[in-house]
């Protein structure tokens, strides 16, 4: 399912969401521009590996000492066009009511405090891994749940392609 539009009218502009949109998609063109070799390193080094918080002596070996600062960064670094896309889409529909209601400077403290609470659960769910969790869709989740709960009468408009054919359908 892709949704398309909903049916709530915001009362200003989402700035904040808008600014968070154009920080990833700067990263993203920056990421595109890297060879794969420094690409894999900025993953590395920005997005956030598991391991490297659970298992010290690894970490001096691979990573410089960035305290904690991947939970957040990983938020703005994505894997591929369609990650962004997808992502910066989903952010772009209900984003904006979220930030009306709430206000920008408590929206985007939320926002971050989703992303960051994801990736504490993806370390406290997968330790030992060392690949790095890259996006900001357990920040977009964050703000999916806050949608839902804000505006529980809205409706929103998505696509479900079944087969080769397009499918609207409204939800409430």
């Amino acid at each position: 399912m892709i949704p398309i539009h909903d049916t709530i009218v915001g009362k200003r502009m989402p700035i904040v969401t808008w600014t968070l949109m154009g920080l990833n998609a700067l990263v993203f063109l920056g990421e595109v521009g890297l060879p794969g070799p420094q690409l894999q390193t900025l993953m590395q080094l920005y997005g956030m590996v598991p391991r490297r918080f659970v298992d010290p002596v690894w970490a001096q070996q691979h990573f410089p000492n960035m305290f904690y600062w991947p939970f957040v960064t990983s938020l703005f670094l994505h894997g591929s066009w369609m990650h962004i896309i997808s992502n910066m889409w989903t952010l772009w529909i209900f984003g904006d009511n979220v930030e009306d209601r709430m206000g920008p400077a408590r929206y985007l403290i939320f926002y971050l405090a989703c992303g960051v609470l994801a990736n504490l659960l993806h370390l406290v769910t997968n330790s030992q891994s060392l690949l790095p969790t890259v996006g900001a869709s357990g920040a977009i989740a964050g703000i999916m749940g806050a949608y839902i709960w804000m505006f529980p009468h809205s409706r929103v408009v998505v696509l479900v392609p079944i087969l080769f054919f397009p499918f609207f359908f409204e939800f409430p």
